[in-house]
């Protein structure tokens, strides 16, 4: 299959207008295969030749003006297009396609609960020719009208308001015709869908969910549609352009490859977010988020949207922003930034560190194709990019902020915009030089160091930064000292404003030297700090006693990085953690540092007896937080320690307990998530078989208890049974995205190192194999969740540089290998130091 080159698509434009597309989509011909009829009304503006692209099973017919193609003439994903003379053509297409079983295109899934089978589309960047046949790139803007037949009892939803036609079949289906917006963000979901509708704002708003996750639905209904509202009613506060579309859905699809789809009027979630199970406030509060998050691209990426995917930044690192600006302002979540500060710019952090890093808004010769656009869907284009976003508003003002926005959206609405194009926006609002700081901070790429000089003067103290980078960063500097009272705790002194790199020599400021000195207090800033030595003294005895949730997760992030870069002993990391947990107050930071130190420090940088003595410590302190907890005041930090507890215990017998009385003492009850937890790891253990994970499944056969099993097997330390999972994984294609992951988590694990020690060689070639027969979605599964991470050696360095020097791979897993190998090669570093 060809991939479209940034060239081909400028031509492409130059060529054409697009107008309408009609389709007609019949989901009732089979299990295989739906079919596709689609009329294209387009102007050539001269003589010439282009091409549509489509991915069938089978093409029936091509006819252009009438006048039939003879459909062999398809070549690959591309139908030449030949001979068109200046002025309107109708191009139409039959086609049979195929559904999916990786996320791609138009994803068929059947619900082990009951039977029912679902359908839905994600047509993100080109897979929308698995769907049907279009002149596929974002600046080719189109009215799309969607006609779908579907069986009688499901439910269609759409783009706009979708009605059941009267005439015809029953299951007939007429969607509303959009405004003008990209062929990747066109929507279909059909099945027999629960609903929950009301209005807003004039505009009909639903919710919508698998049959079998109805109870878990109508549970948290108020709480989404809430949500919603608030964030609606924020947006328009915000933004002069009104919301541009006719309905608001959110439908919960399940064996969704992302967090969320922003299909204008259709946003698709992971349906992991109607939760059957027990979560913490973090993650309702994470759920929120990308409710936000994809409201927001109804203007960023929907109204105005990116002329070629060099720009994506102007789509997610806006959504990512606005999301979390958008629910500490509207709604009950007021501390979202404290999540983004330990989680998700730690995402961003690590990606701007290895090989594959890229500038936010990379030069467009460096993405020339849609196959290396699809790489910079990463950790860069949503955290960093949203980090930037942050410090400009901080240093531009929101009020000229806003106003630049509002003028983008002006000017560019259902039309296409840039980079230059935004700036030149943005600048019209304010007198700073906003293109010199675009270059400076969106052109650039690597994560800037700040390094506090803390110095004794004779009439107080000063601070200089040494800088290690380009950028120019305006931070906040807050100020601390010990309780006279209670030396475990700190009172904040003062905060003061400091632009990097300094222009004046340090000034002196007032009174003793603060205890604690804390660069980018507020984490308005995109950079690594440091402490200095007196500082990280303190922090080490007083961290917990840090005032400000997001003060202490600037200083945890500064432990992080001071671990990755080799600075700081893993050990001492969870020493820290050991002490200060315990009398953490914010949920975010306690699951970030537990997270951390349980996937990276004990997992991958200690090995040997270090590693079962990092688990003992992890043990140890998560029974101090059930201790805390017992007498109910924190559900959600109680529900944390029990699911750490379970993931690093090194012996089963309380966790058989737990799962035998079908309760943790004290609360809480074992639902389906920490059943199949625990369960998970007495497979790791060696303390469950095969009669136990069926009786589980028995129990729970949903879809989740299907991946539960899938993962519990794979996690049996048995040859016969790593064999088996790993002939799921690379002999046989039948896996669904979701059941290949489950199956390979279960598969490496650190205990078993020397039982799965030779599928490490097979990895590589197997999965190249397997990610030229099942495309990117699955090469992206493979490349996290298939590759050994727990082996931290030299020769599976060795064996991966060898598989990137000289095998023929999709981009997608070349990336996510050279990824791999990196964080393998620092994890190495990291045991060195």
């Amino acid at each position: 299959m060809s991939v479209l080159t940034r060239d081909e698509a400028q031509t492409r434009a130059q060529f054409l207008d697009v107008h309408r597309y009609t389709i007609a989509l019949d989901l009732t011909t089979g299990e295989d295969t739906f079919d596709s009829r689609t009329v294209i009304q387009f102007t050539a503006r001269a003589a010439g030749d282009t091409f549509v692209e489509l991915k069938p099973a089978a093409l029936h017919s091509v006819t252009v003006d009438g006048t039939p193609l003879d459909p062999a003439a398809l070549d690959g994903n591309r139908l030449a297009l030949t001979g068109l003379t200046e002025g309107p053509h109708e191009l139409r297409i039959h086609a049979d396609m195929r559904y999916s079983r990786t996320g791609e295109g138009m994803h068929r899934f059947t619900d082990p609960a009951d039977g029912e089978t679902y359908t839905y589309t994600q047509l993100f960047m080109d897979d929308v020719q698995r769907v049907f046949a279009a002149f596929d790139q974002p600046d080719l803007k189109s009215v799309f009208e969607v006609t779908v037949t579907a069986p009688e009892e499901w439910t269609v939803l759409g783009n706009g308001v979708a009605t059941r036609t009267p005439e015809g079949p029953a299951g007939h289906w007429t969607i509303a015709p959009t405004p003008l917006i990209s062929t990747y963000l066109v929507a279909v979901a059909a099945g027999p869908w629960y609903s929950v509708r009301t209005e807003h704002a004039g505009l009909p708003f639903g919710i919508h969910c698998r049959r079998s996750l109805a109870p878990h639905l109508d549970t948290d209904a108020d709480e989404i549609l809430s949500i919603t509202r608030a964030c609606f009613d924020r947006y328009h506060e915000k933004f002069e352009e009104p919301y541009p579309f006719d309905s608001y859905d959110q439908a919960f699809v399940p064996e969704f490859n992302a967090g969320a789809m922003e299909n204008p009027g259709l946003v698709t979630f992971r349906d992991e977010f109607i939760y059957r199970s027990a979560v913490t406030d973090t993650e309702r509060q994470t759920r929120a988020m990308v409710v936000a998050h994809e409201m927001a691209h109804m203007w960023f990426g929907d109204l105005v949207t990116l002329a070629w995917w060099d720009d994506i930044w102007l789509n997610e690192s806006f959504a990512e922003y606005m999301g979390y600006q958008i629910l500490t302002e509207a709604t009950r979540f007021t501390d979202t930034w404290v999540d983004f500060g330990i989680a998700r710019k730690a995402w961003g952090y690590d990606a701007d560190q290895r090989p594959s890093t890229h500038p936010v808004a990379p030069d467009p010769d460096a993405v020339p194709d849609t196959a290396s656009a699809l790489l910079n869907f990463d950790g860069i284009s949503y955290a960093k990019g949203a980090s930037a976003l942050r410090q400009l508003v901080a240093w531009l003002g929101e009020k000229d902020f806003l106003a630049g926005i509002n003028v983008h959206f002006a000017r560019h609405k259902f039309g296409n915009a840039t980079l230059a194009d935004f700036i030149d926006n943005l600048a019209s609002a304010t007198d700073r030089d906003v293109h010199a700081w675009a270059a400076r901070w969106l052109r650039t790429s690597g994560v800037d160091t700040l390094t506090p000089r803390v110095t004794t003067a004779d009439q107080g103290w000063t601070l200089g930064v040494t800088h290690d980078g380009s950028r120019p960063h305006r931070v906040s500097v807050g100020t601390y000292d010990l309780d006279v009272v209670d030396p475990a705790k700190l009172v904040a002194r003062d905060r003061f404003a400091l632009d990097v790199p300094l222009t004046e020599a340090p000034e002196t400021r007032p009174g003793r030297r603060p205890a604690l000195v804390v660069l980018n207090d507020g984490d308005l800033t995109y950079a690594k700090v440091r402490l200095d030595p007196a500082s990280w003294d303190t922090a080490l005895r007083a961290l917990s006693g840090v005032p400000g949730a997001l003060t202490r997760a600037v200083i945890w992030n500064a432990a992080r990085d001071m671990v990755r870069d080799g600075e700081l002993a893993p050990a001492a990391y969870l020493d820290a953690a050991r002490a200060h947990l315990p009398h953490e107050s914010d949920l975010a930071l306690v699951q970030g540092v537990l997270s951390f130190a349980a996937v990276q420090i004990t997992d991958r940088y200690l090995a040997g007896a270090d590693r079962r003595a990092a688990l003992t410590t992890l043990t140890a302190l998560c029974r101090d937080l059930i201790r805390r907890t017992e007498d109910g005041s924190n559900p959600g930090l109680r529900l944390t320690a029990v699911r750490h507890f379970i993931d690093a215990a090194t012996q089963p017998d309380a966790l058989q307990d737990w799962l035998d009385c079908g309760s943790v003492p004290g609360g809480p009850e074992l639902d389906p998530e920490l059943r199949w937890r625990i369960l998970t790891r007495l497979a790791i253990l060696g303390a469950a078989d095969e009669r136990v994970i069926a009786a589980e499944l028995t129990a729970d056969p949903s879809a989740t208890g299907q991946e539960g099993a899938a993962r519990c097997r794979a996690a049996l330390p048995d040859p016969e049974a790593k064999a088996a999972a790993w002939a799921r994984l690379f002999a046989n294609d039948d896996l669904s995205n979701y059941l290949f992951a489950a199956t390979a988590q279960g598969f490496w694990q650190p205990e078993q190192a020397d039982l799965v020690r030779e599928y490490v060689p097979r990895f590589y070639t197997e999965a190249v194999a397997l990610a030229d027969r099942r495309g990117p979605a699955m090469a992206e599964v493979a490349g996290r969740h298939g590759f050994p991470v727990h082996a931290v050696d030299q020769d599976t360095l060795r064996l991966g540089q060898e598989c990137l020097d000289n095998a023929e791979m999709i981009p997608a897993l070349r990336r996510k290998l050279a990824d791999q190998l990196d964080d393998l090669e620092r994890a190495l570093r990291v045991r060195g130091a």
